[in-house]
């Protein structure tokens, strides 16, 4: 059993009465450098812990639950958060579904998560890591006037979680990664384009690749101009994709679903994709980097299958969402840190992938337009009613080919129609630091606003 749990387990013994209780202890440690012009401008290695506390009470009409949490686990800070959140469940709203996770006997899968490199690699290493990243970029080529940061990071992270329910779980993670931006010039126009290597450990990274790749993103668009308007086939990169498969995982959230706000709702067993579209949420996929053998509110996490071949099979629950819904956890409640309640979103969402590579995909488009980069996601996107209106940068694609770069430009569908725009799914899954993998992904149909 992890110190963590232990100590978890010594707070439940301050349980009173009927109230139940639920303990969520975290601990860190973040490094982070980042490099200017050959010298490091910020350097920060910091240790953290915390603890977030849920107590849950019976009221006249449902439960009440309160939350409160504490930066450290000092014994006088745990007492303060453990008093605080008696007090605010006093006085919170009443409510028949909120409930504590409790076994639901789904055994947990053995993971491997944390690579002993990030503790073992000394902070003299992670520094050469930054300035050779800067180096590079600098030196790799003459259209490249600045570097506007070139950073490492790494983070060694353990979470607990016990409740007087039964719940008794603790998981722990390591990664790394370096990324970097470069500004290219041509003496007329300025670019940028970035890089990113990520892995497990320092050992698992590619500062070359991720030099060459924001090197290449940012002189390709030298030169770019804004396109008149049409219609054509959008072929997303794998990080641009991954943000598309983010937006759609979060309308595929119990949680978005039970109060009306996913344009899913109410559609489970209708076709609501290309039938080459199988969307899944898997943290049980070690290879994902937010994969994890525990959800949020400790109950195992699995592997949920959402869209089956363009069919969507399924959303993701927490426990208070199921409640809502009339069903069960799916073992997907996440958390925003101690200071968070649960809720129930996608974890690690990846794209069954396609036979095709990027290449082929160009190839077979014919003409197009590679979109690179998105811009106002968040205003220009609306998962409720699934209107899609956004800024790109990229290429054109043309005869099967990248062609002239295109900038300024706003790219419009709407998320219902773009899935069943579908048309290649690529071979070339990337694993991103993020909720979602990404591979190459071209969808027809989309309107190209210009001049």
């Amino acid at each position: 059993m992890s110190d963590l749990i232990e100590r978890a387990v010594r707070i439940l013994e301050s349980v009173k009465g009927s109230e139940e209780i639920e303990v969520y202890l975290a601990s860190g440690v973040d490094t982070e450098v980042q490099s200017y012009q050959g010298e490091i401008e910020e350097l920060t290695n910091a240790t953290s812990t915390g603890i977030g506390i849920r107590v849950l009470r019976d009221g006249t009409g449902g439960a009440q639950v309160g939350t409160a949490w504490a930066g450290s686990l000092d014994d006088a800070a745990v007492r303060d958060a453990l008093r605080e959140a008696r007090d605010n469940a006093r006085f919170a709203t009443e409510d028949e579904f909120i409930a504590f996770a409790r076994p639901d006997g789904v055994p947990a899968v053995a993971l491997e998560l944390t690579d002993p490199g990030v503790a073992n690699t000394s902070l003299d290493d992670k520094i050469a890591m930054a300035i050779e990243l800067e180096r590079l970029v600098r030196s790799g080529d003459p259209r490249i006037r600045q570097v506007d940061s070139a950073n490492y990071s790494d983070y060694v992270a353990e979470a607990a979680i016990v409740s007087t329910t039964g719940i008794k779980a603790s998981y722990a993670r390591t990664g790394a990664y370096v990324s970097v931006e470069a500004i290219a010039n041509d003496g007329s126009d300025d670019q940028t384009g970035w890089g990113l290597s990520a892995g497990r450990s320092p050992s698992d990274l590619d500062v070359a690749k991720a030099a060459s790749d924001a090197i290449r993103r940012a002189t390709r668009m030298l030169g770019a101009v804004k396109p008149a308007s049409f219609k054509t086939t959008a072929v997303f990169d794998p990080r641009t994709a991954a943000t598309l498969f983010a937006i759609i995982g979060g309308a595929l959230s119990g949680e978005a679903v039970v109060r009306g706000r996913s344009f899913f709702a109410n559609r489970v067993g209708e076709m609501v994709a290309a039938p080459n579209f199988t969307l899944l949420d898997d943290p049980t996929d070690s290879r994902h980097f937010a994969a994890s053998v525990f959800d949020a509110e400790g109950l195992a996490c699995r592997r949920n299958v959402l869209i089956e071949m363009g069919q969507l099979k399924a959303f993701v629950y927490d426990t208070v969402s199921a409640r809502r819904a009339g069903t069960a956890s799916t073992g997907s409640a996440v958390r925003g840190g101690i200071a968070g309640s649960p809720s129930a979103g996608c974890r690690a969402l990846q794209l069954i992938p396609g036979e095709l590579d990027q290449a082929e995909i160009f190839r077979r488009v014919g003409n197009g337009i590679f979109v690179e980069s998105l811009i106002g996601v968040h205003s220009g996107v609306n998962p409720v009613s699934g209107d899609f209106s956004v800024g790109v940068t990229g290429l054109m694609i043309r005869d099967g080919q990248l062609a002239e770069p295109v900038r300024e430009i706003t790219v419009a569908s709407t998320l219902q129609r773009m899935l069943l725009d579908v048309v290649y799914v690529g071979s070339d899954l990337e694993w991103l630091p993020s909720s979602a993998a990404g591979q190459t992904v071209a969808i027809e149909n989309i309107a190209v606003s210009g001049t």
